[in-house]
C-alpha cells in the first residue's frame, strides 16, 4: 500500500506538470494533441505502475448495463447543468473568455481528433481517480479524490473548469462508491466531457448574442 502511495502521489505531481503545459498549448497547434495523450498516458501508467488496474476496476460481476444507464442518466443531467449555466458565464467575460480559449482546440483543430483525444483522457483520468486513488484514499476516498481531482484542475487557468471538477468528481466517486467500479463513473464523464464539447460553443454563441 505504502508504496501504491508514493507512486500515485508521484503521478499526481507529473500529472499537474503535463495538465498544466498542455491546457497552455496554443489552439490550432497539433503539439496539443500530443499533449493531451501525454496526459491521459500519465494517469494510465501511474494507474498501472500502483497496481491497481485490474478485473476489479469493472465492479462485480452483475454485468455492466446498470452502470451504464446510470452513467448515460448523470452524466446528462451534469451536461444539462453545464449547458444552462452557460448562459450566465457567457455575460460574465471574466469567466467566459478562459472556457473560450479551452474551446477554441475544437475549432481551430480537427474536431473527429479533438473528440477522439478528449475520451481517451476523460477515461484515463476515471482509471486513476475513480481507480488507483479510490483504492488507497480509505474510508473518505468519495471527498478525497473529489478534493484532489479538482486540486488538479486549478493548473489549467480556466476557473469553471475547477467547478467542474468538483462537481463531475463528487458525482463519478459517489458513482464507484455505489457501483463498485468505474464503468458508471467512466460513462458519466464521457457523456459530460464530449457533450460539452459539442455543445458548449454554440451555447455560448447563442447566450452572448442574447446578451447583447
Amino acid at each position: 500500500m505504502t508504496r501504491a502511495r508514493v507512486t500515485i502521489g508521484f503521478t499526481l505531481l507529473l500529472g499537474m506538470a503535463v495538465t498544466a503545459w498542455a491546457l497552455r498549448i496554443e489552439p490550432g497547434n497539433p503539439i496539443f494533441y500530443w499533449g493531451t495523450l501525454a496526459m491521459a498516458a500519465t494517469w494510465v501508467c501511474g494507474a498501472v505502475t500502483a497496481g491497481a488496474v485490474d478485473r476489479s476496476l469493472l465492479g462485480p460481476d452483475e454485468g455492466v448495463t446498470r452502470p451504464v444507464r446510470q452513467g448515460l442518466a448523470l452524466g446528462g443531467l451534469l451536461l444539462g447543468l453545464f449547458v444552462a449555466g452557460a448562459f450566465v458565464i457567457a455575460g460574465i467575460p471574466v469567466l467566459a473568455r478562459p472556457v473560450e480559449g479551452l474551446l477554441a482546440h475544437a475549432e481551430a483543430g480537427w474536431l473527429p481528433l479533438v473528440v477522439l483525444v478528449t475520451a481517451v483522457n476523460g477515461i484515463a483520468e476515471e482509471v486513476f481517480y475513480r481507480g488507483a486513488l479510490f483504492e488507497v484514499a480509505g474510508r473518505h476516498a468519495v471527498l478525497v479524490t473529489t478534493a484532489i481531482y479538482a486540486t488538479v484542475t486549478v493548473v489549467g487557468g480556466v476557473p469553471l473548469l475547477v467547478l467542474a471538477g468538483l462537481l463531475l468528481g463528487l458525482a463519478t466517486g459517489v458513482q464507484r462508491r455505489v457501483t463498485g467500479g468505474i464503468v458508471a463513473p467512466v460513462v458519466t464523464h464521457l457523456v459530460w466531457s464530449l457533450g460539452m464539447l459539442l455543445l458548449l460553443p454554440s451555447t455560448l454563441d447563442l447566450a452572448q448574442r442574447l446578451w447583447g
